[in-house]
């Protein structure tokens, strides 16, 4: 009965000693390093290069419009307490770099990841309605969403996989290897693009949204109109209405393009106008809980803007 009993201890004693609950599944007791994003694309584009060695993380919460965001201070803890936090560039988060500059950062390392890229510059009238939404001292009259020109984001890639390897030597090859990968994703996407959109009725963009899409369309040689400027609380003037409606009823439009995250009205109204269908632009600021929970990454967006620019702009095949 000794021999038994010690036996038994022995039995139950061995998951504790190795740290393995007594179900047998090992307790993994190194934390991964953790990344704080800040908007879609960069998510999207970093939990795929991050693979299992890091925890990506968004810090928009589902479905909420990044324009003019101010994270709470239980964000701005996340921030401070990550191995790395990546962000566009102050031209997109205005609030990033007052949040850095006023606070202990400790070892959290920070990326912007679209630092150095050219920036569009909006037309007058979209640079005027966005003026008073920026208060002293952002920058304003350039388009943020850079990342909509897929060359800016390959560039964006090899910046982020370059953070991750600085913080994590030891899977340097593997965050090379994946960018390098993305990069071939981007150029296919890049290229497909550009075959889809050469030959299209009509080469004219309406949308009845804020100025989102400027750099798809100087890419692919469209020409993009907006309803409002890069604000998405800006709306839009009659005279701008006017001569969207115009455009459609010149250009052979078949469709007048919306977004996500805010209102269809502005697009509907110049639908009911001018008898053309509503379609969606999808910017990939953000998704709501049902698309992240289902995986959707920054190509399925992309695939069905294409879908739909080339349904609206009457592309043949």
């Amino acid at each position: 009965m000794g021999i038994l009993f010690r036996l038994l201890l022995l039995v139950v004693a061995l998951p504790l000693l190795s740290g393995c609950p007594a179900d047998g599944k090992r307790a993994d007791s190194r934390k991964r390093p953790v990344v704080v994003t800040t908007i879609f694309p960069l998510y999207d584009f970093a939990r795929t290069l991050a693979g299992e060695r890091m925890e990506v993380t968004l810090l928009l919460p589902p479905g909420v419009e990044p324009h003019h965001f101010e994270p709470r201070p239980e964000e701005m803890a996340r921030i401070r307490q990550a191995a790395l936090f990546v962000y566009t560039g102050p031209f997109m988060e205005p609030w990033a770099g007052r949040l850095l500059a006023g606070t202990d950062r400790g070892a959290t390392r920070v990326l912007a990841a679209a630092e150095g890229v050219s920036l569009l510059e909006l037309d007058d009238e979209a640079a005027h309605a966005d003026h008073d939404k920026h208060p002293a001292g952002e920058q304003h009259g350039v388009d943020p969403h850079v990342w909509l020109d897929f060359a800016n984001s390959r560039l964006m890639v090899e910046r982020i996989a370059a953070a991750l390897a600085q913080a994590d030597p030891a899977g340097a090859p593997q965050y090379r290897q994946r960018a390098a990968q993305l990069a071939t994703r981007l150029e296919d996407l890049d290229r497909r693009y550009r075959d889809g959109l050469a030959s299209c009725a009509s080469r004219v963009v309406i949308h009845g949204g804020h100025n989102a899409f400027g750099y798809l369309g100087r890419r692919y040689n469209l020409t993009y109109r907006a309803a409002a400027g890069v604000s998405a609380e800006v709306e839009p003037t009659p005279r701008r209405l006017a001569e969207l409606v115009r455009l459609v009823r010149s250009t052979g439009s078949r469709a007048v393009f919306t977004e996500e995250l805010l209102s269809p009205r502005i697009a509907e109204t110049i639908g009911r106008e001018t008898g053309v269908t509503v379609l969606k632009l999808h910017g990939a600021h953000n998704l709501g809980k049902g698309e992240l929970s289902r995986g959707i990454t920054f190509f399925d967006l992309m695939d069905e803007n294409l879908k739909n620019l080339r349904t609206g702009l009457a592309c043949r095949q």
